[in-house]
């Protein structure tokens, strides 16, 4: 089993939802984690909140994955504080929903620079530290990813494309000692498009049940690579 322990993570989108869950679960294992969020008010509550389990440390980074120079800015700062980075969770996402014939030039220009391209931002960012210290990628996709649906066109796009691109990274990276994996859930209980999380939300997955999920990727043995794991409610709208 590898240690997490001082193990060094940028998580991108950390301020809520998923992020949050996941920089929770690693900060419990005594990781360094660094999150990001578009504000830096955010990622400073969200920094506070997990600096109160004391465990682990915490840093609050503002970058918005859209911006190539603010993934590179973050990144520097996760070195400058910490020397290394070993493990990207590329996590920040959005979604606009909507038939194709309404939905607009905007809608889908923020949809796939953020779920796509920001990923690749990220990932371009944080590549030579993780080809110094063999580290891990993981990236949010979706079940979304590999299901269509109706006004979903954007969406889709994006995390079908976000598939694609985490396995051919996959390929590309390993042979530099760098694992790489998408996580692809179903329905999770988030703030994700303007929901707000309540009791009702109980039999979907949880934040936490992610972080679990990553924990266990970066403890398994280093010889075996889930590459691409799907993950769903155990049973369909609370049934």
């Amino acid at each position: 089993m590898q240690s997490i322990k001082n193990k060094v993570v940028l998580i991108t989108g950390g301020s809520k939802g998923i992020g949050l869950g996941v920089a929770e679960a690693l900060v419990h294992q005594y990781a360094k984690v660094a999150i990001t969020s578009r504000t830096q008010a955010a990622a400073d509550k969200a920094a506070a909140h997990l600096n109160k389990i004391g465990k682990g440390e915490v840093m609050a980074v503002a970058a918005d994955v859209c911006d190539p120079l603010a993934q590179q800015r973050a990144v520097e700062q996760v070195i400058a504080k910490w020397g290394r980075l070993d493990v990207l969770v590329a996590n920040a996402g959005l979604g606009y929903f909507g038939s194709v014939d309404t939905l607009t030039i905007e809608q889908w220009k923020k949809t796939i620079d953020t779920n796509l391209s920001g990923v690749f931002y990220s990932l371009k960012a944080s590549v030579q530290a993780l080809k110094e210290s063999q580290g891990y990628v993981i990236t949010i996709a979706s079940l979304a990813g590999t299901n269509f649906f109706e006004g979903g066109s954007a969406y889709n796009a994006s995390k079908f494309g976000l598939v694609g691109f985490t396995q051919a990274a996959m390929l590309d990276l390993r042979k530099f000692g760098i694992k790489v994996a998408t996580i692809m859930p179903g329905s999770v209980s988030t703030e994700f498009n303007d929901h707000i999380p309540s009791a009702k939300d109980a039999w979907k997955i949880q934040p936490e049940d992610i972080g679990q999920l990553v924990v266990d990727l970066l403890e398994m043995n280093p010889r075996t690579l889930p590459s691409k794991i799907e993950v769903r409610p155990s049973m369909p709208g609370g049934k």
